[in-house]
């Protein structure tokens, strides 16, 4: 019988179907996913296209809007969920396994054999399943974009450079264009250095500047760029200033920025980013190692002509060697590295039946965790860092108006975003005062963080906590005398359904009270 599909390919598929499936039933869990999830909602409800917005009123500087026009339109068109929010990424993630598939195979001596085949399989197989690599096919974020972004632009060099169409030059210069508009100039970093380490070593500058259009596609690249960064800085001037110099360059050399406007600053020892690097590619990080330490199979791994090897290896490490003197870093940069360090671990396909049971085994290890821990976490939602579980029990008791709930300091990410806004925030010495005034005019609903016990203690003595999770108990006050029969709605962000939409281009308002303490300044 004819077999009708590849085994590999059924496997890859398989394990990027049951990556969307845990996307789309596990919460959104702070702060990162649903800190950007709310930025994309309001650029979907607001239809303003040019400024991301951090919160009603304060634009979000700190990332171009790539990933947030492609949540949003999502949202759009989906409707505002778990699933929406992070099929982008996903979709970003499917275009990079079929690059790294591309670009193992290209490097194969007969790219044209089921051995080609089956060797590009393996490496699209072991991007699919390293740890950061299947995270982050499922997350509302900005990486994939970027690493999508840097993973086209240098594959497209390494298959023209192979003999590939003309037209792979073209979309290199598409990838920069991804990478710019979803992370900024950081991706000229990412992809110039591989390169720069190729033509070094090899003095191909000719051959560098014959198989890319580098007039014609420098003008695509700046085309689709350069418009959104200029109406950027003129919507909301200080822009260019916080960003470009901010986050590209105070973020990785002061320690400890206090710049940072939306979260805090990271300060890990020097050179912390390579245990990212191991950790965000096991198990398949010593294979790929081992791989570039020993020689490879010249009857699969024949790119020594054009000592491509070399770019292949400098692009796998460039994240980690850029990042290495840096301090301010996520586990998250060293993704743009992951697709070519899975090339680099196929050099040596499994060939035996033993190789090829263990290789196996690799491949399904991250999966088969990510099910455990995923399907335990929507068993117990509450586990997790999320509001989604108290915030759709609160709506699900008659009478519940989610423009009632405040969280004293500050609302989690996921409150936002669960509640389309709505929740208040109070800074806690307004309500210690207005407690010992009596005053609890307005107030309704307060969730007080599990921590603040002699605030738990004070308001446990006037009504017995109405509902809690890991983090937050949530309490329904008694009402004041003289308070009017229906709380007051004070600094409700307006964006539920039933209001009108926002004429395009309008920027989102908010009225609020007076105590209201400026925006969260939570890590992510």
């Amino acid at each position: 019988m004819t077999r009708i599909i590849n085994p590999l390919l059924g496997l890859l598929l398989a394990i990027l179907l049951l990556r969307l499936g845990l996307a789309a039933v596990l919460p959104l869990a702070d702060t990162t996913e649903p800190r950007y999830a709310e930025i994309a909602r309001l650029m979907a409800i607001s239809g303003d296209w040019i400024t991301p917005w951090y919160e009603p009123g304060v634009p979000f500087w700190g990332k171009p809007p790539l990933s947030f026009w492609a949540q949003a339109l999502s949202f759009r068109w989906l409707g505002v969920s778990e699933l929406a929010g992070r099929l982008p990424s996903w979709l970003a993630t499917l275009a990079i396994v079929y690059l790294v598939y591309r670009t193992r195979r290209a490097l194969h001596p007969r790219p044209h054999t089921p051995q080609a085949r089956d060797a590009g399989l393996w490496a699209a197989l072991i991007f699919a399943t390293t740890t950061l690599g299947f995270m982050s096919a499922g997350t509302v974020m900005t990486d994939s974009f970027l690493a999508l972004g840097t993973t086209l632009a240098l594959a497209s060099l390494v298959l023209r450079l192979q003999g590939a169409a003309p037209v792979w030059g073209v979309l290199f210069f598409l990838g920069l264009a991804i990478g710019l508009l979803a992370k900024g100039p950081l991706t000229l970093v990412l992809t110039g250095l591989p390169i720069g380490v190729w033509v070094l070593s090899t003095g191909q500058w000719r051959r560098l500047w014959q198989c890319l259009p580098w007039r014609s596609g420098s003008l695509l690249t700046l085309a689709l760029v350069l418009p959104w960064y200029l109406l950027a800085e003129w919507k909301t001037p200080g822009f260019l200033d916080y960003f470009i110099v901010g986050e590209h360059f105070k973020r990785f050399l002061v320690s400890n920025w206090q710049g940072d406007r939306y979260g805090n600053a990271h300060d890990f020892a020097r050179g912390t980013i390579w245990l990212f690097l191991l950790l965000a590619s096991l198990p398949w990080g010593p294979v790929a190692l081992a791989r570039w330490r020993h020689r490879p199979d010249p009857d699969t791994w024949q790119p020594a002509a054009a000592g491509i090897g070399r770019l292949v290896v400098a692009a796998a490490l460039t994240p980690a060697l850029f990042f290495t003197l840096a301090g301010n870093i996520l586990w998250t940069y060293v993704l743009p590295g992951l697709p070519f360090l899975a090339v680099l671990a196929t050099q040596r396909p499994p060939r035996r039946a033993r190789s090829r049971q263990a290789a196996l085994a690799g491949v399904l290890l991250i999966p088969m965790l990510g099910v455990a821990a995923g399907g335990w976490f929507a068993w117990h939602p509450d586990r997790l860092k999320t509001e989604k579980g108290l915030i759709q029990r609160l709506e699900q008791r008659p009478g519940a108006d989610l423009a009632q709930l405040t969280y004293i300091k500050a609302a989690p990410y996921s409150a936002r975003f669960y509640s389309r806004g709505q929740v208040r925030t109070m800074d806690r010495q307004t309500l210690t005062r207005r407690l010992d005034a009596g005053d609890l005019t307005g107030l309704s609903l307060v969730a007080v963080s599990n921590r603040d016990h002699a605030l738990l203690a004070r308001l446990s003595e006037l009504t017995p906590p109405l509902d809690r999770n890991s983090r937050y108990t949530l309490f329904r006050l008694p009402r004041s005398n003289g308070d009017a029969t229906r709380p007051a709605r004070a600094g409700r962000m307006h964006y539920n359904a039933s209001e009108p939409p926002l004429a395009a281009g309008t920027p989102p308002t908010r009225t609020e009270p007076t105590d209201r303490p400026s925006h969260a300044n939570t890590a992510g």
